[in-house]
């Protein structure tokens, strides 16, 4: 029988027990569909809490502004390019396009922002979706057209296509931006030690508590974490996998993380974690270099070198592991490992 599931976290984010020697101040909320995390060291209550509303209402400010399939700036955006139009878009906006198009270029497209239309066709634009496969009529449509971010023109605030196929989906972006947001937000605020984790997407700024925040990697297909590693001040971690949205079919799983090349699931990797090392916009990376490495597979290697991004693990769909030995060095495996990893220079 046909399976759906839909599991939120990317990342398993663990906290690991300290003494109680100062305050760790913790606010959660739901956004970008996944459960989302501020944890605040150092700072009393009085003083910490504010710091954390603001950037949790600045979550939703940008789930709101920027939802693919609900009515936003975005979907507007969308019906727009559908019909041909051009359209004066925010400052924000525009500067979130262009960011977009060059970070696609840098990934050789494989991720692409553009691909909105694709994945309503898997029916993952959803909260709830079906072990369904798209229609295969829609689906040659769709590579017969070929949509991508690259189509959209930027004129100033105006923002036309070339390809009225092309649609917006930023959900494998945005929540690195909110990120670098976040981290903003908190330093205005006179926070210098905190960790903001969206769906296990996370950035860390100082310390908590004179320690190195903790985090670790998810298994793909085990509960708990794979291996744990301390983050240092401005570093950012993100996971692609295939077991956040999926559903499974005969037998086959059928990832949200789809080829923009083919127009269907990568089913040849279980998941890929980068981490990425203080530089502005860290966040943004964390979430945005994930993608194209995962698509490109045991290809990966050359392209993280292309996007600046030294430290990877890859899974792949029979469990093996290719690890930069950059990431190697400061892993700490979690139980004892199967198949030994594959160390990449």
């Amino acid at each position: 029988m046909p399976a759906a599931r839909l599991v939120y976290l990317a990342v398993l984010v663990f906290f690991l027990a300290a003494c109680a020697k100062a305050p760790l101040h913790h606010q959660e909320s739901f956004v970008f569909g996944t459960r989302v995390e501020v944890l605040i060291a150092g700072l009393d209550e009085a003083q910490a809490r504010p710091a954390a509303a603001a950037v949790l209402r600045e979550f939703d400010r940008l789930h709101r502004t920027y939802h693919a399939w609900q009515a936003s700036d975005l979907s507007t955006l969308n019906e727009s390019i559908a019909a041909g139009k051009t359209l004066e878009v925010t400052p924000e906006m525009a500067a979130l396009i262009a960011d977009a198009q060059r970070i696609a270029a840098d990934g050789e497209q494989l991720f692409d922002p553009g691909i909105g239309g694709l994945i309503r066709l898997w029916g993952f634009q959803s909260d709830e979706f079906k072990a369904k496969l798209p229609d295969p009529e829609l689906l040659a449509r769709w590579r017969a057209a070929h949509p991508g971010i690259a189509d959209l023109q930027l004129d100033g605030l105006r923002v036309s296509s070339r390809n009225r196929a092309v649609a917006l989906d930023f959900g494998g972006y945005l929540k690195g931006v909110a990120l670098d947001r976040a981290a903003d937000i908190l330093r205005a605020q006179g926070v210098s030690n905190a960790l903001i984790n969206i769906g296990g997407n996370v950035l860390a700024l100082g310390t908590k508590n004179g320690e190195r925040w903790r985090v670790g990697i998810q298994h793909p297909r085990q509960p708990g974490p794979l291996a744990t590693l301390e983050l240092n001040d401005g570093e950012a971690i993100g996971t692609s996998g295939d077991y956040q949205r999926y559903f499974e079919l005969d037998g086959k799983r059928y990832c949200h993380l789809l080829d923009p090349r083919s127009g269907v699931p990568v089913m040849h990797t279980q998941s890929l974690t980068v981490l990425i090392t203080p530089r502005p916009a860290a966040g943004t990376l964390s979430d945005a270099a994930s993608k194209p490495l995962f698509i490109a597979g045991p290809d990966w290697p050359p392209l993280a070198k292309k996007m600046g991004v030294g430290q990877v693990l890859r899974i792949d769909s029979e469990g093996r592991l290719q690890i930069s030995s950059a990431l190697h060095r400061r892993l700490e495996f979690v139980g004892t490992q199967a198949k030994m990893p594959e160390i990449i220079p």
